[in-house]
C-alpha cells in the first residue's frame, strides 16, 4: 500500500533525512522552501533540523527590508 506523502511523519523528527523522497517533500513542506532549498541548506549545515530552521530563518532575516 502507497504511502500518503501529506501523512507522512519522518521516523527521526529531530534529523533531516536527504535520501528519502518522502522525508524531503515532508521537510519541504514543513519549511515551506523547495526541496533544492533543502538540499542546500543540509549541505550548508548538516541535517539537524533545529540547524536548518536556525539556518533558513536566518537566510530570512538576511532578506526582510528595513522599514522606513
Amino acid at each position: 500500500m502507497p504511502v500518503d506523502p501529506t501523512s507522512y511523519k519522518p521516523l527521526d523528527p529531530g534529523r533531516v533525512e536527504t535520501l528519502d523522497s518522502l522525508e524531503r517533500a515532508y521537510w519541504s513542506r514543513e519549511f515551506r522552501i523547495t526541496e533544492d532549498e533543502l538540499m542546500q541548506a543540509v549541505a550548508e549545515v548538516g541535517n539537524h533540523v533545529s540547524a536548518v530552521r536556525d539556518h533558513l530563518e536566518s537566510l530570512h532575516a538576511g532578506k526582510a527590508s528595513p522599514k522606513s
